[in-house]
């Protein structure tokens, strides 16, 4: 019953790699590699206790394990691994949308905004972010030094990943 499970998905799935670049594929194969510890094809609970383990988490509950793997239908080979990432990416605003929410801050359309105007931004409205998570934003997309954000290209790489020539 399972082969048979697992070869429906990957022929109703095969559409998954029309949905990343090449190289894309490439990078997430390398990390399916990096995560399939005993080189077996499939990541289980294992595996994703040593990946954990590998970048220093130790004592990873039997329960988190378990949640991770039923996220997927079936044993977890490249095929449904690319899936998951796909239907977890879809959710992703296009970037148009993210540029659109950026520019109510940037009337003047001049592409940048004032580092501290969003930092305050950020930590009184809506969903407010801690002074850690406003860190870890200035540490991946630091200030000019004007003081200003580039929300263009902090938009770009928020939709396509890291790509500096």
């Amino acid at each position: 019953q399972a082969p048979k499970k697992a070869k429906k998905k990957i022929e109703g799935g095969s559409n998954v790699f029309s949905m990343f670049e090449q190289t894309q594929i490439q990078e997430f194969k390398e990390a399916f590699t990096i995560m399939d510890q005993n080189r077996d094809g499939f990541i289980d609970k294992a595996d994703l206790r040593d990946t954990f383990a590998a970048l220093g988490r130790l004592n990873v509950k039997n329960e988190e394990l378990e949640d991770m793997v039923k996220e997927a239908p079936g044993p977890i080979n490249f095929t449904v691994f690319l899936t998951m990432f796909g239907e977890k990416l879809k959710g992703t605003d296009p970037e148009e949308t993210i540029l659109n929410a950026f520019k109510i801050f940037d009337p003047e359309g001049k592409g940048h905004i004032k580092a501290d105007y969003i930092k305050e931004m950020l930590m009184t409205q809506a969903d407010r972010f801690s002074q850690e998570e406003i860190n870890q934003m200035f540490a991946a997309f630091p200030p000019d030094v004007s003081g200003n954000l580039d929300y263009k290209n902090l938009c770009y790489v928020i939709t396509h990943g890291e790509e500096k020539d």
